[in-house]
């Protein structure tokens, strides 16, 4: 029957198939057909699960489904591999702090670009908003704008209390990838918005008597009819996965305008003469989004 995975442990993961939760192990001819990822499977995956006649209540994964989209990353273990965060979702929602602890512009960059490949809308929330300085809000309201400019949704939270109605707004029936560094208050906020995900994640995070790779696993909860959030591990860096330079610019929505208007078709809004992208720094590109595009172009931003 055709499931949906909401919970991956490596070679074992949970599938929902209706009401019923069901423990599943992948076959492992899949495992080879597609050698540059360290994950066939991943959270938000649709698949077929047959039972396993040598083993009495063990479920095997038979079919994996085409994905309409995924968000994906350079596997920060296996040099060459990439590593699918998660798949089939509506929204990338990230959990950005100013202050413990900092999230660069960099990462936040890095973020996006991995939604805009699928045209993934992005969403935005700074969370801790009590610890802001005058000099914080001025520099977050600067960052709201640039973002909110060229598409992005932005606010400021903060989820010790309960969550603002607006925030919980922003999942209802949708699928959100929930993502961000440790720390920043990714689990804070699950708990806030599912009171008993804190139980379910103690009870389930044993499921079958294996181990859980914490660092790897991503998991689906189910807040209301129609409306489900992937959480995911904090993310200490972020590689992209398979863009090459020419291909950069693209992913940035206020760059993708000028696409086709430079000198070179193949310009890099470096240092070339007749760069629609460079006249623009200023105005319609940000200094700041232009400064993190070079940085990562020239491989140089060590703060993924």
């Amino acid at each position: 029957m055709k499931a949906l995975v909401i919970k991956s442990t490596g070679l074992w993961y949970e599938v929902k198939a209706g009401e019923e939760k069901l423990v599943a192990r992948l076959r492992g001819k899949f495992k080879l057909e597609e050698k540059k990822l360290t994950n066939p499977i991943a959270v938000g995956d649709w698949v077929e699960v047959n039972p396993n006649e040598q083993v009495d209540g063990e479920w095997v994964i038979t079919k994996i489904y085409d994905r309409e989209n995924y968000v994906i990353r350079e596997s920060p273990r296996k040099k060459g591999h990439d590593h699918i965060i998660a798949s089939n979702i509506d929204q990338g929602i990230l959990i950005v702090t100013l202050k413990r602890p900092r999230t660069s512009l960099g990462f936040i960059d890095r973020f996006l670009i991995s939604l805009e490949s699928f045209r993934i809308p992005g969403v935005i929330l700074f969370n801790k908003k009590d610890l802001y300085s005058e000099k914080d809000l001025l520099k977050y309201e600067e960052l709201k704008s640039i973002y909110e400019s060229v598409g992005y949704a932005v606010k400021l939270c903060q989820f010790d209390n309960d969550v603002e109605e607006e925030v919980k707004e922003l999942f209802r029936n949708k699928t959100s990838l929930l993502a961000g560094h440790s720390g920043a208050g990714k689990s804070t906020l699950i708990n806030r918005l599912i009171p008993k995900a804190q139980q379910e994640v103690s009870e389930i995070s044993n499921f079958a008597n294996k181990g859980v790779h914490t660092t790897t696993f991503a998991e689906l909860f189910f807040l209301e009819s129609g409306s489900s959030v992937i959480d995911t591990p904090g993310i200490k860096e972020l590689g992209l996965s398979d863009i090459e330079d020419e291909e950069l610019s693209h992913y940035f929505p206020e760059m993708r305008k000028f696409l086709g208007q430079c000198k070179f078709h193949n310009c890099l809004h470096e240092n070339e003469p007749g760069c629609e992208v460079k006249k623009a720094v200023g105005g319609a590109v940000s200094e700041l989004r232009y400064e993190s595009y070079l940085a990562i172009l020239r491989t140089e931003d060590n703060r993924k």
